[in-house]
């Protein structure tokens, strides 16, 4: 993916996205990754621990670590977003920089500690443009850009609808695939793959709880990673 197709997107959050330690430097990764996790009004405290360890357990695993390893630069950028009201998509986590275990340990200290945003509905749409625009603002070059969107409910409400956000970022290159979380709704995976995700090899997975949220991130994570 050339740099200059992602820098075409709305660059918003641009504030956030400055070097510093432990966050991603300039040059080349094998990914830019953003896990862009539902926050929305149906997301009890217990469901948010529960998703917040899932996202640390997953980057810290041997498994997606051997992935990161086994890219051809060996290195990968991830930030993390939380979602839900129109317009109210927050970046909690900004880039950091993964290529080795201490960098996945710094990252997973980093999403547990992060305050939980403010958010209602389920404006994926707007999700999407926040997390496109989040990778046109990575300070590192990657080969790929990946949006890693879970939800547990199809787009509700927002300023625009989610395949048209979905169909910008795919025209800057970006691929988006995403997590499904079932608690009883069976088609949400259905959903997602006509309305969410997109791009080369896009897919969807389902954890059919949360507390299937962590082995079905890692899956992922291992999947979009190599």
């Amino acid at each position: 993916m050339r740099r200059r197709h992602l820098l075409a997107l709305p660059a918003a959050c641009g504030a956030a996205m400055a070097a510093g330690p432990g966050r991603a430097s300039a040059g080349p990764v094998d990914v830019a990754l953003v896990l862009a996790v539902d926050a929305s009004g149906s997301i009890d405290a217990e469901d948010f621990r529960l998703q917040r360890e899932g996202c640390a357990g997953a980057v810290t695993h041997p498994s997606v670590l051997a992935a990161i390893r086994g890219g051809a630069l060996g290195r990968i950028a991830v930030a993390m977003v939380e979602w839900g009201a129109p317009g109210g998509a927050e970046t909690v986590v900004p880039w950091h920089m993964v290529a080795d275990a201490a960098g996945a340990a710094a990252l997973a200290r980093a999403f547990l500690a992060a305050p939980r945003s403010r958010q209602s509905w389920n404006a994926i749409g707007d999700a999407l443009d926040h997390a496109a625009a989040l990778i046109a603002a990575c300070p590192s070059e990657p080969t790929r850009a990946v949006i890693d969107l879970s939800g547990d409910a199809p787009d509700m409400r927002g300023n625009r609808p989610a395949p048209e956000a979905r169909d910008a970022a795919l025209a800057a290159g970006i691929t988006i695939n995403a997590l499904a979380i079932l608690d009883g709704r069976p088609d949400l995976a259905e959903t997602y793959g006509r309305t969410v995700i997109g791009g080369p090899g896009a897919f969807v997975m389902a954890a059919q709880g949360r507390e299937d949220f962590a082995r079905a991130l890692r899956a992922k994570l291992v999947r979009e990673i190599a």
